[in-house]
């Protein structure tokens, strides 16, 4: 067993090097790790270093590139523990500061623990004789004040719904002010969350006990690092933002798995008796053991036969590891500590049934109002519930019941032809019955069908979520199609946009995410996005968009009969002007004079104008544009991807349909007249105007400019619609609907699928102009 830092020779001060280094370590969990590098980038001082450990190509794609930054790549699976001595081992700072790749280091505090650790070597190397053995004595008598081999410090954690919100460890560390002392004459340390991250380890320390700090169990390692400590020093300073992740984000282990606390308790007071730490230290991880344990044993979820034997067993440690003359709490603390040491598993279940009664009826509630939901007490609705899941039977719809459209659409095609034993039903709201292909099976929500049909389905796809009442039965499969790449925020990301966000209910939301059993993806940038905005289990397909696969299989036929059907005459130029919706905005109200655009670029252009369909029910604000017969209002037909196959061209300002179109590899002009107020009031994840698929405009002015002249389809505009394409229609080649129904409803597996053609081996649908040529 290694010995603790006691005493060393002089610690010689190379003021060359830096001081610090923050490893930034593991995999890009939820897509976090750019913003901490982005806010570390933001603060780099000369005294600090950064290495990043990134572990898979994502973790090394957002590291990369970085001025400043150090990335240490290794291979997805690699663990937290090798990831941080991997980033130690290139590490050369004198000091090391763990930060894992989902939390984020506050502004300054790189510099202040810098200053800090600095401070403490050069008073450190002041204090030490010529022959290298002695330490200066403080004025308190305390040997080596300032000599350190740990320093503590603050944090703040942050969830999805509240940021910055603070750790309860400010009293013991403001109660060491800024001296370094013996673990026996601090031990209330070791009551400070157990956080790797908020203890900076001097490097020499650390390589020196790798051995017992570098293993994957991070509390671990934070509570060894202070046992094994000569000295510690202690800052009350924020130094570290937690991100805490919701546990239905993260993988779920076998109940089984919390017999480890335990055994990590085990471990650390066996530690320190090897050490001879005395009583203070000790008597200190027992109470933090024994309260850890009753936690566990009291709010955490598991089966009762798992539960009494952790019981059983952490009694038994109480027992086994309780110091000499050891006095319990007062207080009810104290009787549940006795009834631990008993091992009185029912006693102690009894004594917790007041408590408990209330959390489990408030548990009942709340488990039966998502069985039935929360306005369906239809006990029909319940008596299907209890029916088998009918594996034949799969349910469909889109945009809030408008109809068959978009992903859904493409995969229920595509089921009709793979799977033909599977039954479809879409969900349709009444008014839009009419439209409904002929002898379409559809069901009208709220009707007794309705509840019978969604009860017994076990496939149910949507490319938006469904209503809060719909059980998510445990043998059913939820697809989420979604129905765009984001640009704008989404989800979770919105909490900082309350245009965006307009009262959305963010416990109802993730309750509705908690049932996606797979999400649907055309690119990289959207699973990561979709991870970080809707936490939660489901498996991502990272497969492409079912809907656009008529991008690459439409024929030069196909393309002049949606011309023909939308009245566009063979020779014509047609743009397809597209906004999206604003928050900020009641009603849609073109930004462009569209007359005046037409008349500048005369007969030969015919603009497509469609609104977002956010607006479907407000009046048209172009009825009187229609005579001209250069505008055509097409805001209600559908499907919009014969829209995109018509036209030459398309404008649009931060509408995710340049992410579909960009497919084509047709020309892409981007209208950002206010940009700014989007951004700032919708929140976005990237700067489109920076990159963008094409030419970008800011005024109605340079937009005419371009398009009456080359510029729109010029040689700049085609390299920027390259790149573009690469990065968001990654996997979108055409076979998305055959990917998505072969892994979903035929259960294949996915390194069967068919592979993702690269995007500069595709072939798009022909160009208007190419199809009046064939």
């Amino acid at each position: 067993m290694p010995e603790r830092s006691e005493t060393r020779g002089p610690e010689r001060i190379d003021t060359a090097g830096p001081v610090l280094s923050v490893v930034v370590h593991g995999r890009n969990v939820q897509g976090h790790l750019a913003a901490g590098l982005d806010a570390l980038a933001a603060q780099s001082s000369p005294g600090v270093e950064v290495i990043v450990a990134a572990v898979g190509a994502s973790a090394q794609a957002a590291a990369a590139d970085r001025p400043g930054v150090t990335v240490v790549p290794l291979p997805e699976g690699t663990g937290d523990g090798a990831a941080r001595t991997a980033g130690a081992e290139r590490a050369t700072g004198r000091w090391l500061h763990f930060v894992h790749s989902k939390d984020t280091v506050p502004t300054g505090a790189p510099r202040t623990l810098a200053d800090r650790v600095a401070d403490l070597a050069d008073l450190a190397g002041d204090a030490t004789g010529a022959g290298g053995t002695t330490r200066a004595t403080g004025a308190d008598g305390t040997k080596g004040a300032s000599d350190a081999d740990v320093l503590v410090v603050d944090h703040v954690r942050s969830t999805w719904r509240h940021r910055g919100m603070p750790s309860p460890d400010g009293k013991y560390l403001a109660k060491q002010a800024r001296r370094a002392l013996p673990l026996a004459d601090c031990p209330d340390l070791l009551r400070v969350t157990p956080l790797l991250g908020n203890r900076v380890l001097r490097a020499d320390f650390w390589r020196a006990h790798a051995g017992q700090l570098a293993g994957e169990d991070e509390t671990y390692t934070a509570y060894a690092a202070l046992l094994l400590a000569g000295r510690i020093a202690a800052l009350d300073q924020v130094a570290l933002n937690v991100r805490e992740l919701r546990a239905e984000s993260l993988p779920s282990g076998p109940p089984e798995a919390r017999f480890g606390v335990i055994a990590r308790y085990e471990s650390l007071l066996a530690l320190a008796a090897h050490l001879g730490l005395p009583a203070p230290p000790r008597a200190a991880l027992y109470d933090v053991m024994v309260g850890d344990c009753l936690r566990v044993a009291a709010r955490e979820k598991l089966p009762e036969p798992v539960r009494r034997e952790f019981f059983h067993r952490a009694s038994k440690a109480a027992v086994a590891w309780r110091p000499e003359g050891h006095q319990r709490p007062g207080g009810l603390e104290g009787v549940r500590r006795r009834i631990l040491e008993e091992d009185a598993y029912t006693k102690y279940r009894t004594f917790q049934t007041a408590n408990q009664q209330r959390r489990k009826l408030r548990s009942a509630v709340v488990s039966r109002k998502h069985k039935v939901g929360l306005k369906v007490r239809d006990l029909r609705y319940r008596r299907e519930l209890e029916r088998p899941v009918d594996p034949n039977l799969a349910v469909f719809t889109a945009y809030w019941d408008r109809g068959v459209a978009c992903n859904p659409a493409a995969i229920a095609a595509k089921l009709a032809e793979l799977a033909p034993h599977i039954h479809p039903v879409w969900v349709v709201a009444a008014a839009n019955v009419p439209l409904l292909p002929p002898g379409t099976d559809h069901i009208v929500p709220g009707t007794r069908r309705y509840w019978e049909v969604m009860a017994r389905a076990k496939y149910l796809v949507n490319n938006v979520n469904f209503p809060n009442a719909v059980v998510k039965r445990p043998d059913a499969i939820h697809v989420q199609t979604h129905h765009g790449t984001p640009l704008k925020r989404m989800g979770l990301d919105q909490l900082d946009y309350p245009a965006a966000a307009k009262g959305l209910n963010f416990h109802s939301l993730l309750a509705r995410v908690d049932k996606w059993t797979y999400s649907v993806s055309a690119n990289s940038h959207s699973t990561q996005m979709w991870e970080r905005a809707y936490p939660s289990r489901y498996e991502s397909l990272d497969h492409g968009y079912p809907r656009n696969d008529v991008f690459y299989r439409a024929t030069a036929a196909d393309i002049r009969a949606i011309r023909e059907r939308l009245g566009i005459a063979p020779g014509k130029r047609a743009i397809l002007y597209a906004p999206t919706h604003r928050d900020y905005e009641a009603a849609w109200t073109p930004r462009l004079d569209l007359a005046t655009l037409a008349d500048r670029l005369g007969d030969d252009t015919v603009l497509l104008v469609r609104g977002h369909y956010f607006y479907g029910g407000t009046a048209s604000p172009l009825a009187g544009l229609r005579r001209s017969g250069r505008i055509i209002d097409v805001s209600s037909y559908d499907p919009v991807e014969d829209l995109s196959l018509a036209a030459d061209a398309l404008i649009t300002d931060y509408s995710s349909i340049m992410f579909d179109y960009a497919n084509l590899d047709r020309p892409i002009v981007i209208y950002a007249d206010d940009w700014e107020t989007y951004a700032t009031t919708r929140g976005v994840y990237f700067d489109l105007p920076a990159e963008a698929p094409g030419q970008v405009a800011r005024t109605q002015e340079e937009l005419t400019d371009l398009l009456t002249s080359e510029a729109w389809r010029d040689e700049e505009s085609t390299k920027a619609r390259k790149v573009f394409r690469e990065r968001f229609c990654e996997y979108d080649d055409g076979r998305a609907a055959e990917r998505v129904v072969r892994r979903v409803f035929l259960g294949e597996s996915e390194e069967s699928l068919p592979p993702v053609t690269p995007v500069g081996e595709r072939i798009p649908a022909p160009t208007p102009e190419e199809a009046t040529q064939r």
